[in-house]
């Protein structure tokens, strides 16, 4: 069966996407048109149905809205959530398709032991554990078939329902929104520059005594086949009920993991949801997913640290360099105001030198309040343009921030970030970043 961007494949694909989501907004907007009060929890579950059965990027995008706050009701984000992790598998004749197109006819002999069953399922692939020939404990994760035309008929959809939005509320532009996750969900298709990827982390987190990346296997991983070392583990917010220090190593081993490769190297994780990382038995964590990277020009990380200083100095054109730095165009007073309202609410327990909780009050729904004031304010004005380069970093933040928030951890992060960034320097940035890149191999998709 081809597997390339057919037209078929898409004609396919348009119509499953359709039909699902089609159904689902039409009772929705039915609802609200006529007053009739929908069942919330249903409709979530059929949600979870149709977007789970679709495995590809259109459930990213769920995966996506269930981490920032006030978007949708509580009982869509908890079903959403559930994507995350318990997407359904596909069975065991799939996975001798893939693996004898990847590997030959005789891939069952590249491997002391391949379990049938897949452990985790996911939007675009599913993860098998293995046993190498030397004995090494694998996790084998195979693409599912079809999926370049999936992704390309899912943005089209997703293109659909970013147009249908904006008739409604015209507070957001996300336009360069969408152009950002095509990009990202193309290049996550190719398993190969995830393996280069996880090099990359590997290099950039050496130092790093609690935050561990998996090795890859060459000789048995593909574009669409990735085989790498298991790492043990757990899920973090199963260490809700530990003692305070542990909760807050694993805190911390989540920052360093997350913004060393930021502030040293301009890279950020942009996937920080539940299945892509797990806790070690001492605080530390392991890192399991790499498809979701974003790699940002020096100056970027550069307008991030400028805009903690003008916030802490109260130095409005500081702010408006920063903004524009990151791509943000034609601000007025107005729409600075309303930006900083999210800055001061995320830059806040950086500008306080003292041991505290990632917010105010400790409530999982986090930044809720602010980001539907935010909401609210930009209604009242011509809107924004999201830049694409923002995206996946207030992603990270808001997603780190919720992990942050359900261990209670309490930390001095006024100092963890004055650790990152005292010798930080755009140029410094710069090198490490094109050395670091090369010797990845991932200058084959970036310029260095």
């Amino acid at each position: 069966m081809s597997e390339d961007n057919s037209f078929s494949g898409r004609v396919k694909r348009y119509a499953r996407v359709s039909g699902a989501v089609g159904g689902i907004a039409a009772k929705t907007v039915g609802g609200r048109m006529f007053g009739i009060k929908m069942d919330n929890a249903k409709q979530a579950r059929d949600l979870q149905i149709a977007l789970g059965g679709l495995k590809g990027p259109l459930m990213k995008v769920a995966q996506i809205l269930s981490t920032i706050p006030d978007v949708l009701p509580e009982e869509y984000t908890g079903e959403l959530i559930k994507l995350q992790t318990n997407a359904p598998p596909m069975g065991w004749a799939f996975v001798k398709r893939r693996m004898t197109s990847e590997l030959g006819p005789g891939w069952m002999d590249r491997f002391e032991n391949f379990e049938r069953e897949a452990c985790k399922a996911a939007s675009l692939g599913q993860v098998h554990r293995a046993t190498s020939l030397d004995g090494r404990d694998l996790a084998c994760k195979i693409q599912y078939p079809d999926m370049s035309s999936a992704i390309e008929a899912d943005l089209n959809q997703l293109k659909l329902i970013f147009s249908i939005y904006r008739r409604y509320d015209k507070s957001i532009d996300p336009s360069q929104i969408h152009l950002e996750l095509a990009e990202r969900l193309r290049e996550e298709l190719d398993y190969e520059r995830e393996a280069c990827n996880m090099a990359l982390y590997r290099n950039m987190l050496k130092d790093e005594e609690f935050v561990h990346v998996p090795d890859t296997l060459p000789d048995i991983s593909t574009k669409r086949l990735l085989s790498m070392t298991w790492l043990e583990g757990t899920s973090l917010l199963d260490s809700r009920e530990a003692d305070q220090e542990f909760r807050n190593r694993l805190a911390l081993s989540m920052f360093r993991a997350w913004y060393v490769p930021f502030y040293k190297y301009g890279v950020i994780h942009g996937d920080p949801h539940l299945g892509n990382y797990s806790a070690r038995p001492d605080g530390g964590v392991n890192l399991l997913d790499y498809g979701c990277i974003r790699v940002f020009p020096p100056s970027f990380v550069g307008a991030v640290i400028d805009l903690y200083r003008a916030l802490r100095d109260g130095d409005e054109e500081l702010a408006v360099q920063s903004y524009e730095t990151w791509g943000f165009k034609g601000l007025s007073k107005e729409m600075i105001a309303i930006l900083n309202q999210w800055a001061e609410f995320l830059y806040a327990p950086l500008l306080e030198d003292k041991v505290q909780s990632i917010q105010k009050t400790n409530n999982v729904q986090y930044g809720a309040g602010v980001a539907a004031k935010v909401h609210k304010d930009l209604k009242q004005t011509a809107g924004v343009q999201v830049p694409r380069e923002f995206v996946l970093m207030d992603r990270a933040a808001i997603g780190l921030g919720s992990v942050f928030t359900h261990l209670s951890a309490e930390i001095n992060w006024h100092r963890l970030f004055h650790e990152l960034i005292e010798d930080f320097s755009v140029e410094s940035v710069e090198k490490r970043q094109a050395i670091a890149l090369k010797e990845a191999g991932l200058d084959r998709w970036i310029e260095v």
